[in-house]
Order: C-alpha cells, then sequence, then structure tokens
C-alpha cells in the first residue's frame, strides 16, 4: 500500500513538472517538492523527556530519516509542540506524510485545516453582581489570580476594557510574554490586566503563501484587526467601563466576569484567512506552559463534528491541557437550530451553548394609519420620516436591479431561499430599510445590515401586508431601538446556537452548558458593539470557570464542568420555562442548553460532583474502541485496554444519555461530596415518557472518611416501537443541595429477520 502510494505521488510529480516544462516553466524537483508540500500536524501525544530541548531533538530524530537530512528537516519543521504535550507541524508531501504516520512512535499524521471564529447587563442577570456581600465575584475579589487564556483575532490594548487600575502584581507563576509587532508595543500595550500577548504566523504563512497583512488590514502583531478577539477578552474579564453606548444606543456598564482577572491573548485568527489549526496547536501548547488557569476557544468547525482525539487538533490539544489540570471551554457554534449540528463534542471540552437574557433593543415601526409595531433588530439609525413601503414579493428581479427601492422601506417574507436571496439582492441594490417577516424571529439577521432594520413575525408581517394591500400610497418609518431591561423578558436558547445529539459520540451530552449570546455588549476595536453568537456566551463560561479555579484550586476540569450542570438553572433566573428559538418553538432540552443555564450564584457550591481522573479517561478512550497503543502515545505510558471493552454508558459523566436502548440496561456513577462532611443525599427522579428509572441504593450516606459513593441506575423502556429521544432527571438532595442531571434516553427496537 504504502510502496503504490509513493509510486503515485511520484507520477503526479512527472506530470506535474512535464506540464510546466511544456508551458515554458523550469523547476527543479526540490521547487517541486516545496509546491506540493503542505502543513500536516504530526500528533506524537504526551510528551516523552523533560526539558522542551530534548522534546524538540525527538522530533527531529523521527523527521531527518524520512527526508535524508537534518537540514531538509529543519526546513521543514514550521513548528515544534514542546511544552504541553509532544508533536511537531511539518511542511510534507501526501507520500511523506503517508510514510510518517506509520513511524511507531507517531500517533497521528493531520492536514492542518482552517478553522473559524463563532461569531454589561448580563451578569446582573445571572446574579454574579460585585456588589454582593457573598458569591463568587466577593470570594476571589473579582478573580484577581486569575489567569484567562484566550485563543482568537487577537486583542485592542486601548480599550478601557483592559486598564489595570486597582489590580494588584501579576500572579508569580505567569510565565508567559508579550510579543511586539506593527502597532503593538509590549512596554506601552501590557499591563497588569493584559499580561500576555503572543501571535502565531507560520501556519498561516505556509497556507495562505500569498497572504498580504497590509491588503488584507491585518497587523503582524497581537493586535486586533477583527474585533472578534477583543470582544471575546472582553466578556471574559474586561474592567469596569461606565456609561458604555454602541452607536449612541446607552446600555449601561460593560464588565467582564472575571473583572479583576488576567488576560493572555495567543492571536491564531486572521481576517478571511480563518484560524490555521497548526497556529491554534502552539497556542495550546504555549498557554500550558505559561500557567493560564482556563483557555478559552471560541472556535469552531462547521458540521458535521469531526472528533477524533488523534485527529481533531482542538480536542488533542485540550486533552492535554485537561490532563495538566487546565479546563478548555469552548463554543457549540452557530449553525443551530437544526439537530447534530454541535461542535467541539470531546467529552473533556466544556462546551457552551447561547441564550438570550433580559435586556432587548425593539425597534417601533410606525405605518402610515398610526399603527405601531414593535419589533425585533438592533437599529441604531436616526429616524428619518415616512418614506414608501413596499412589498418584496410583487417586486421583479428586473425592477430591482433598475433600483426601484432606493428610498423605499420593503417588506420581505423570507420563507424560502428564493425570498431570501430576493430580500439580500434589495439590499445590494440599495433601499432605505428593510422589515423581515419570519415564522419564528432572528434577530441576528440584522446585523451588519447598513439600513435601518428590524424583524417581525408572520402575524405582525400580515398586519403590514395588509395595509400595503389597502392604500393608495403606503408608508412607514423605523425608529431607533430602545433599551428594554427585565421582565417580561424570558431567556430562549438562541435560534443560531448548535444543537445536540452528539453526532460523533451519542452517549455523551453536548452542549454542556448555556449562558448568555444574544446582543451582548464589549469592547471591539476601539469601541464597544453588541454581538451574538456562541463565541459571545463562551467566554462568560471562561470567566466563571476561572473564579471556580481560585475559589477551588484542587478541582479538576471535570468537577467543575460537573458543578456548572448540576446547578444549573432549567428555567430562567425569574422562574419562567425556557424556550428553543427553531422552525417551530418548543421548550428546551438538554440537547439545546446541557444542564441548563449558569447559575453563578450555586456553582462554587454544589454538594456533590461527578469527578474524573485518568482512569476514567482510559475509561472513555477503551469504551470508544481506541487501540492501546493510541492510548499509551497520547498518555504517554502504557495502556492496555480490559476484555471485553467497557462500557460508555459507565462514563462519569453528568448526564446520562442512551441513546439505543433496546430493552433495559444498568449503568453506574460515582460521585465525590465537596459539602458538609456528614451528609446524607437521597435520589430524586423524573422518569422520561416509557421509561422506567431505579435507583439503587435508595441513600448516600458520607462521613469525614467517606467521600464518594455509588450507584446504579436500572433503565427499562416499556415502548414498543422505536422512538425520538425523551427526557427527564435525576437529582440527589441532602435538603440543601440538589445535584441535578439531565437524562435523555432513545428506544431503539431491534427486529430480527428470517
Amino acid at each position: 500500500m504504502g510502496k503504490s502510494f509513493l509510486i503515485a505521488d511520484h507520477t503526479s510529480s512527472l506530470v506535474i513538472r512535464l506540464v510546466l516544462i511544456l508551458n515554458g516553466v523550469f523547476i527543479s524537483a526540490a521547487q517541486l517538492n516545496g509546491l506540493m508540500s503542505k502543513i500536516h500536524i504530526v500528533h506524537l501525544g504526551a510528551k516523552q523527556h523533560d526539558t522542551p530541548e530534548l522534546v524538540t531533538k525527538s522530533h527531529y530524530q523521527i523527521l531527518e530519516p524520512l527526508l535524508g537530512s537534518k537540514e531538509a528537516a529543519k526546513n521543514s519543521i514550521v513548528y515544534n509542540y514542546k511544552h504541553g504535550f509532544s508533536g511537531f507541524a511539518a511542511k510534507l508531501t501526501a507520500s511523506q506524510a503517508k510514510n510518517l504516520s506509520v513511524h511507531p512512535e507517531v500517533l497521528s499524521v493531520v492536514p492542518s485545516r482552517v478553522m473559524w471564529p463563532k461569531t454589561t447587563r448580563t451578569y446582573d442577570y445571572l446574579g454574579l453582581s460585585p456588589t454582593s456581600p457573598k458569591g463568587l465575584l466577593h470570594d476571589t475579589k473579582l478573580g484577581s489570580e486569575v489567569i484567562i487564556g484566550v485563543i482568537d483575532s487577537g486583542i485592542w490594548p486601548e480599550s478601557h476594557s483592559f486598564n489595570d487600575t486597582g489590580l494588584g502584581p501579576i500572579p508569580k507563576r505567569w510565565k508567559g510574554k508579550c510579543m511586539s509587532g506593527d502597532g503593538f508595543d509590549p512596554k506601552k500595550h501590557c499591563n497588569k490586566k493584559l499580561i500576555g500577548a503572543e501571535f502565531f504566523t507560520e501556519g498561516l504563512l505556509n497556507s495562505e503563501a500569498e497572504y498580504d497583512f497590509e491588503s488584507e488590514r491585518e497587523f503582524r502583531s497581537p493586535r486586533d484587526a477583527k474585533g472578534h478577539g477583543t470582544h471575546v477578552a472582553a466578556t471574559a474579564a474586561g474592567s469596569f467601563v461606565s456609561n458604555a453606548s454602541y452607536k449612541g444606543l446607552a446600555v449601561g456598564t460593560a464588565r467582564g466576569a472575571a473583572p479583576h482577572a488576567r488576560i493572555a491573548m495567543y492571536k491564531t485568527c486572521w481576517r478571511r484567512a480563518g484560524c490555521i489549526t497548526a497556529d491554534l496547536l502552539k497556542a495550546i501548547d504555549h498557554s500550558i506552559r505559561d500557567g493560564v488557569d482556563v483557555i478559552s476557544v471560541s472556535i469552531g468547525n462547521d458540521p458535521p463534528a469531526s472528533f477524533d482525539v488523534d485527529m481533531d487538533d482542538i480536542a488533542f490539544g485540550s486533552f492535554q491541557a485537561v490532563m495538566k489540570g487546565i479546563p478548555v471551554v469552548a463554543s457549540a457554534g452557530n449553525e443551530g437550530p437544526d439537530a447534530q449540528t454541535i461542535d467541539n463534542v470531546a467529552p473533556w471540552i466544556i462546551t457552551v451553548a447561547a441564550t438570550s437574557f433580559d435586556r432587548s433593543f425593539p425597534v417601533p415601526i410606525t405605518l402610515g394609519n398610526n399603527l405601531t409595531v414593535l419589533a425585533e433588530g438592533l437599529n441604531t439609525f436616526p429616524e428619518v420620516g415616512f418614506i414608501e413601503l413596499q412589498n418584496a414579493i410583487e417586486l421583479l428581479d428586473t425592477n430591482i436591479e433598475e433600483g426601484v427601492t432606493k428610498g423605499s422601506i420593503v417588506l420581505a417574507f423570507t420563507a424560502t431561499a428564493t425570498a431570501a436571496k430576493k430580500a439580500h439582492d434589495i439590499l445590494e441594490a440599495g433601499c432605505a430599510g428593510i422589515i423581515y417577516a419570519q415564522s419564528v424571529i432572528n434577530p441576528t439577521v440584522c446585523n451588519g445590515v447598513d439600513v435601518p432594520c428590524a424583524v417581525v413575525d408572520y402575524e405582525y408581517a400580515t398586519d403590514i401586508l395588509h395595509y400595503i394591500q389597502t392604500s393608495d400610497s403606503p408608508k412607514a418609518k423605523i425608529s431607533p431601538s430602545k433599551t428594554l431591561i427585565g421582565q417580561p423578558l424570558a431567556s430562549r436558547v438562541a435560534y443560531f446556537s448548535s444543537r445536540g445529539p452528539n453526532s460523533v459520540t451519542p452517549a455523551i451530552l453536548k452542549p454542556d452548558i448555556a449562558a448568555p449570546g444574544v446582543n451582548v455588549l464589549s469592547a471591539v476595536s476601539g469601541v464597544y458593539t453588541i454581538l451574538s453568537g456562541s463565541s459571545m456566551a463562551t467566554p462568560i463560561v471562561s470567566g466563571i470557570v476561572g473564579l471556580l479555579r481560585q475559589i477551588h484550586p484542587g478541582w479538576s476540569p471535570a468537577a467543575i464542568r460537573s458543578a456548572l450542570v448540576t446547578t444549573a438553572w432549567r428555567t430562567d433566573p425569574s422562574g419562567e420555562q425556557i424556550f428553543s428559538e427553531g422552525s417551530t418553538r418548543k421548550l428546551a432540552d438538554p440537547f439545546d442548553y446541557g444542564g441548563g443555564l449558569i447559575n453563578p450564584e450555586k456553582v462554587a457550591n454544589p454538594g456533590l460532583i461527578y469527578d474524573m481522573g485518568i482512569n476514567d479517561y482510559v475509561h472513555y478512550l477503551c469504551s470508544a474502541e481506541y487501540d492501546d497503543g493510541s492510548i499509551s502515545k497520547l498518555l504517554g505510558k502504557p495502556i492496555k485496554c480490559p476484555y471485553p471493552l467497557p462500557s460508555m454508558l459507565d462514563f462519569n459523566m453528568p448526564s446520562i444519555i442512551i441513546p439505543s436502548l433496546t430493552r433495559e440496561v444498568t449503568l453506574t456513577r460515582t460521585v465525590t461530596n465537596v459539602g458538609p462532611a456528614d451528609s446524607v443525599y437521597k435520589p430524586l427522579v423524573e422518569s422520561p415518557l416509557g421509561i422506567e428509572l431505579d435507583v439503587n441504593p435508595k441513600t448516600l450516606v458520607f462521613a469525614s472518611n467517606i467521600t464518594k459513593g455509588t450507584f446504579n441506575v436500572r433503565v427499562k423502556t416499556s415502548h414498543r416501537v422505536n422512538s425520538d429521544y425523551y427526557f427527564g432527571s435525576l437529582c440527589w438532595t441532602d435538603g440543601v443541595h440538589n445535584v441535578t442531571i439531565p437524562i435523555a434516553v432513545r428506544t431503539k427496537i431491534l427486529k430480527s429477520y428470517d
């Protein structure tokens, strides 16, 4: 197989050289080899050497025999991953990558890929108030000892969100640095708030050979040209900024989840080019070395999810971080509301979905008959008075091209792809305003629209349409948004937020948790703006995770995830049920929001945790049928999976997901008491429809010398046909703590055929 592959690759080289020669282009074999080379990431797993120098030396020892010389290996290697784990990124041809993949020390060889960023009042809503005499912020002095590593598009250091007023000395354990570059001077721009700022370009420049920083209006430095990284960093750990506003719209105080935490920015994302995984992996490697408390990654892939611990770079890098006690928080993605669109599904990653919260910006639309409709959206354009109102359905493409919509407001029903394209064409041709009509409102369609924009549902849209059709000269005006705070606005899982179930490992619940990600106010390049996306929800969780690490430094990443899930709100803070926006609105379930909406008031005192260590992750890898050799390289020590293989249903997650229940199954979980020593817990069971749950033992008793308790859950279906998922929960309670995990069960009846 390998020999025939080499022959095929050599034949391709000859064909390409012949074509170039026939076209008058003469090229050497070395030059041709460079043209055919692409960056590949060579995963070696855990480090086998104590010093970075020895780790690097081992990389050359692997690559030199393949390429023929030390010089060739040196010219090929783009990055050495040598701090948190072992591996390297190198320019290799397809045949070289193929041959290297069978090397006994190599875990896997994968091409470097492009990933993309997943693009206040928020914390008052969650109860994370700096004025409270108790709670996370009070107990951690606003997170003053926390270091949050952000992997994104860079940072705008002059923003008021990154001032270091009131901050004490930088934590002594910090080992990172600030790098100089275009428009970025470490002596001027780094301080006791922004303590680290690096940028990584080798993957970018070797993937995008023609990338021009000047024409792309990019900075070859940690400075942020996109604004995304600045927004994320300020949302996680921005300092207090009073009277922040967006385009004249007063919004209030802007701050991060952990306002006195320190920020380390690792820039790996670039205008137009996205985020190159070779660079991203180097950023994770450095963040482990530097001593961050949590890694925040608002980056991901489009569906389908592509998780494999030895093939997916975020999954691999995050695994190594988690093995060293560093939680990794990542976005669920913005490909919702369809099922199975969830990203970052590795079971050691904390995956975050996005919800709305109790602040909105209604847009008044006034018709010529004095009827006023409150639409959704975010309109900061000044009111221009009554102007002509048109119906997009009645417009022909030729009319649009001729500019008949210029100077008019257009009502656009967007139920079909054709109608949505027509609305886009109208915006391109020019109009004075647009009103989107949707069956389920998604106000983010107004993001980036450079004319007054509003969104209404079909009920209001029909009223507007009736007015157009019955008026001789229909007119309307779109007024600037108003700021509405507090009840009666309830939380909803955002339309765009990617949904489960997990398409890669269905027995692992994803997302894990939800946080506000709609209309989040934060800093961007030089100003403040409001953005929506799971990217905005992720740093909220990252900041809270950082606070948890300060208050519970001995907790593992799994313990922290458990505390998030088991204490989460399953209603919004006002007690109202949380709905999920989609083609039809429904009550949210665990595939929409995981354990629920993050609850900072309870998360530091969960009572019990579903903890995991290295043996639990070996359990998972064995149940997922990774071979002994791959697991051994990943962990850096010999591992042999038991036979028969363990069940993934027994993996100690704070959830129970059974994707294919035929009749009956019994599974096991273990909890650790982190509350009062002499605690007694009893189970409260909410069974999914048609499912019988039996928990044993009926009581968990803890004492000073008994900190762990194991229980079994027998799950039996009464369904006689294949079903969809039904949902329930299991809560262990001592009368003070309610330790709740979600349950989802799908019945799959196996039918035999003669």
